[in-house]
């Protein structure tokens, strides 16, 4: 038996569940506990603990089964330990403050503009996990999508906004829709920002 230590990334372990259509309940609630991935240097006693490969097959339960309540949480509990059960059972329960989607964002912005503008900042972090790795598997977006994703850049508060703006960049076409003179007003000044920051350093 070999047990090794590993270090998650959780921006790499994204883009995998959004590959892998992982359960979006699933996705969401890592997207705002990063947490709750496997940790460097936990003991290794064999108790369960919250790992990228048990929130898969927690994935998989919620896709293809269906539980009455007390039995939900055993068999999550048995999958990703009883913290992380009781943590992601709570937060599904509470859809007020669910984080809103990458879908929702790019194809419904008139119905979740006001919500988009009033979410937390952990809320608005999982939000962007959520875009970026849709947009690095899928960068061709439309032209009402484009329009609705400047939308929900120009709503974010000006750190978050050149982080999520940097990380765009970095996917040429994504980079290019939204670089484009009609979106000056929400992108200029940040890009500008970025550019002077690069140079300060």
């Amino acid at each position: 038996m070999v047990m090794l230590y590993v270090e998650s990334d959780f921006n790499c372990w994204s883009r995998y569940a959004a590959e892998r259509s992982l359960d979006e309940g699933v996705r969401q609630f890592l997207g705002s506990n990063t947490g709750m991935l496997a940790r460097q240097g936990a003991p290794m006693d064999l108790q369960v603990e919250p790992t990228e490969r048990a929130w898969e097959m927690v994935s998989l339960l919620r896709k293809n089964s269906r539980f009455p309540g007390d039995l939900e949480m055993e068999v999550y509990s048995g999958v990703v330990g009883r913290e992380a059960a009781i943590m992601f059972l709570r937060w599904l329960t509470d859809h007020r403050h669910r984080p809103l989607t990458a879908a929702e964002v790019l194809d419904t912005w008139e119905e979740v503009a006001g919500k988009a503008e009033a979410q937390r900042d952990d809320q608005q972090a999982a939000t962007i996990n959520d875009l970026t790795a849709r947009l690095q598997l899928t960068p061709d977006i439309a032209g009402l999508q484009e329009q609705n994703l400047v939308a929900y850049i120009a709503v974010l508060p000006r750190d978050l906004r050149f982080a999520f703006i940097k990380s765009l960049l970095k996917i040429p076409t994504v980079a290019l829709a939204i670089s484009q003179d009609k979106y000056d007003a929400v992108i200029f000044d940040a890009i500008r920002s970025i550019s002077a920051d690069a140079v300060g350093h």
